[in-house]
């Protein structure tokens, strides 16, 4: 026999997210196409394969293999080993087994892919107008599956036989469901149906026809999706969106807006390269972007807003709602306020009745709750700032292996995170742990998490915070924990994503975080790597009196920001006009539930209300957000150095003269939006300057901007762009929110290192 026929067996140990996206049945036909004979199976460690035939074969196998893969299959590593020789004829499929470690990786719910939504509109195709149709190459993944592998009885699922047609589809390595674990038709699988808010059944045909019917009425539908149930309205009816409002306790946050396709979402945002890449998407975020400032849709959609959440249909059902009367729709989260989203249809009759006028059901089960993706476009690049549907629980790859942690993040935006070797899995968006159903989400995320990839972790990490209920809860498991304060998450969250090991200089900005000495920070700049962190600079810590009763209300904050400067001698400006301030004043000057913050939020706050803003706040960050907004994207050419004090090894940024120049700037009758756009400058320049600074004292060039303060685009943008002119090596979030939502990340990490030494 020549070398060029001799008979060679592989054995290649495939990991990555390689299960549920037609992995098997494109190695068994690529194996096929080629000659060769062997195996390939779905195993808890991955995808096995054994491959067979001469060493031509198998170096063409070789080539082709990754660069033809399945569109939705990421393979991360493969192990390959020569092994005895195998009697099999042909290749062929078998199947899955569960016994071993988990190593393999779970795909995240798909938007309908191209294929399937030609399928759904064509009227000879037996799946006409199925509200589930799917393949390998689109569908849900997380949501239905149970455990692992992933394979149809450990899915929601199990309760549909398939049909002798979805069977013969399932079976057949040739066709494009073949073990697609959601395959269904309307012989086999779920159903849709409709029903009033007492669940009385209405008579329809046609549910999905009669509940466009009904949304063209001005109702209020609740409609259960792929992550749990959206509560939708025609987004042209403004009598319909201001009883969504009133209905959800939501008065005036802008509500998501899902449109039928592109050409249709161009009428309404101002849509790039990027964008619409984005949008079309597998992932199917919801995406904030320009809005066109002449549209026909409800004022009432995002009041004070020049940004529209927009997303495309990315199931089914979704896609039907859209293609007929109504081309867009408001479709936000199925829950009150800040509760988490239903998902089953006994709890959303119980919590929904009083909001909606009627259900659109189905008969799928939702195993786990995901809210949509929120993106936007910052600096060029897309930036998540709610990591959710379509991206959970891909995990983010570290530079190197390190022991088993869990993470449980914050109080607000929470997320939780789990690493196994050089993966760090992060759950969905959970949301804000400050109700029952939030906590008791949190706590079966962790139990799922852990029980689909296997994981029992060595230690638990949690905030400083000693009130969070997540911290709360990893001080009750039987477990080691480590708290680390949330500034060095946030910091060490960019750190991971961007592979950084070495010191950094981080400038790191939000609304609240607990720090080291008990006060209240969130305008810091800290210098450390993995193993700890200095704080080297902060703003001056004010009161704020009331504490969240001054959040809500930003003049609180804005009249403790002028006494610090003026004392009782306060300037007479017009956002004072006609309050009472003494109270406020007493309770500031005897320290009565006036905890000390050095906030950027809080700084935000107060500019912006004694600029004539917003006084009080209807959502989270809301006075900041307009304030921004009203700049127009411009820094302008005017600004103000804040003042640093020195103190011992720290700089302490001083707000008193920053005030003092704005009542200036109030008193001249400078408008809001310049006023914005100076503080914003002001802000900019003083970060420059203090971060170089930094840098002359530490030698240290790369710096890291995280926090929630960086959601702000002219802040963001303004300081990357000016930080980078001075040569300084930037780093920022592109993977997980620069948010809470992506402290997890960080508390990972800094757990890792702390169990390696």
């Amino acid at each position: 026999m020549s070398q060029t026929s001799k008979q060679i067996r592989k054995r290649l140990l495939v990991n990555g997210i390689v299960q549920g996206v037609g992995f098997r049945p494109y190695v068994y036909n690529l194996a096929r196409s080629l000659n060769l004979t062997g195996t390939v199976s779905n195993t808890a460690n991955g995808v096995n394969i054994e491959i067979q035939g001469s060493q031509a074969q198998l170096e063409a196998f070789g080539r082709r293999f990754e660069a033809d893969a399945p569109p939705l299959s990421i393979i991360t590593s493969i192990s390959e080993e020569i092994i005895e020789l195998g009697s099999e004829t042909e290749f062929t499929i078998v199947h899955s087994s569960g016994d071993s470690a988990v190593s393999t990786l779970i795909s995240p719910d798909v938007a309908l892919c191209p294929d399937c939504q030609s399928e759904l509109f064509d009227p000879d195709n037996r799946r006409y107008r199925y509200p589930f149709i799917n393949c390998t190459n689109c569908g849900p993944r997380y949501t239905i599956i149970d455990n692992i592998p992933y394979d149809r009885p450990f899915t929601s699922m199990k309760h549909f036989p398939l049909c002798p047609a979805c069977k013969s589809e399932y079976e057949n390595p040739g066709d494009r469901r073949f073990h697609a674990q959601p395959n269904a038709c309307p012989e086999c699988g779920p159903l849709v149906w409709l029903c009033d808010s007492q669940n009385r059944p209405l008579p329809a045909r046609d549910p999905i026809r009669e509940a466009i019917r009904l949304l063209e009425q001005s109702n209020i539908l609740a409609i259960k999706g792929l992550g749990g149930f959206h509560l939708a309205v025609d987004a042209k009816n403004q009598a319909a969106v201001a009883r969504l409002r009133k209905a959800k306790g939501r008065d005036e946050k802008p509500f998501a807006l899902m449109v039928r396709d592109l050409s249709t979402a161009d009428k309404y945002v101002i849509l790039n390269t990027a964008v619409r890449e984005t949008l079309t998407s597998i992932q199917a975020p919801i995406l904030l972007a320009q809005a066109r400032p002449d549209n026909d849709l409800a004022n009432n959609i995002a009041p004070g807003s020049d940004r529209l959440g927009i997303m495309l249909p990315y199931t089914p059902l979704h896609h039907l709602l859209l293609n007929e009367a109504l081309d867009v729709l408001v479709m936000t989260s199925a829950n009150f306020s800040e509760e988490p989203i239903c998902i089953e249809n006994e709890e959303a009759l119980s919590r929904l009745s009083g909001m909606a006028d009627y259900f659109l059901f189905h008969n799928r089960d939702i195993y786990l709750r995901s809210d949509d993706s929120v993106v936007t476009e910052m600096a060029g690049s897309i930036r998540p700032l709610r990591r959710s549907r379509g991206y959970a629980p891909r995990p983010v790859f570290l530079k190197q292996k390190g022991p088993s942690v869990l993470a449980v993040g914050g109080e607000l935006k929470n997320t939780v995170a789990i690493s196994k070797d050089e993966k760090v899995f992060l759950s969905q968006h959970i949301g804000d742990l400050e109700n029952l159903e939030a906590y008791e989400f949190f706590q079966l995320t962790i139990s799922h998490l852990k029980r689909i990839f296997e994981i029992e972790p060595e230690l638990i990490v949690h905030d400083l915070h000693p009130e969070y209920l997540s911290t709360k809860w990893a001080r009750e498991q039987s477990m080691p924990t480590l708290p680390v304060q949330h500034h060095y998450s946030h910091m060490a969250s960019c750190m991971a994503e961007n592979d950084l090991n070495e010191p950094v200089i981080g400038i790191i900005l939000d609304g609240t975080g607990y720090g080291t000495d008990g006060t209240i920070w969130g305008g810091e700049i800290l210098i450390g790597d993995l193993n700890g962190f200095q704080r080297k600079a902060y703003f001056d810590p004010m009161p704020l009196p009331g504490g969240e009763a001054a959040i809500k209300a930003p003049w609180r904050t804005g009249l403790s920001y002028l006494h610090h400067r003026y004392g009782r001698n306060l300037p007479d400006i017009p956002a004072l006009a006609g309050r009472e301030l003494s109270p406020i004043i007493e309770m500031i000057e005897t320290n009565i539930n006036s905890p000390l913050t050095s906030s950027c939020g809080r700084l935000f706050d107060a500019v912006a209300s004694l600029s004539g803003g917003r006084q009080e706040i209807r959502y989270e960050a809301q006075a900041a957000i307009e304030f921004m907004q009203v700049a127009g994207n411009d820094l302008g050419q005017d600004f103000t150095h804040f003042n640093l004090i020195q103190m011992n090894d720290q700089h302490i940024i001083s707000v008193s003269h920053i005030i003092e120049e704005l009542v200036k700037r109030i008193k001249k009758q400078s408008s809001l939006p310049v006023l914005s756009q100076w503080f914003h400058h002001s802000l900019v320049k003083s970060f420059v300057d203090l971060t170089l600074l930094l840098r002359e004292e530490t030698k240290i060039n790369k710096i890291v901007l995280s926090g929630g303060v960086f959601q702000n685009r002219l802040l963001f943008e303004g300081l990357e762009a000016a930080l980078k002119k001075e040569k300084l090596e930037i780093y920022s979030h592109t993977q997980v929110p620069t948010n809470d939502g992506g402290l997890a990340l960080g508390q990972v990490v800094v757990g890792q290192n702390y169990l390696r030494k």
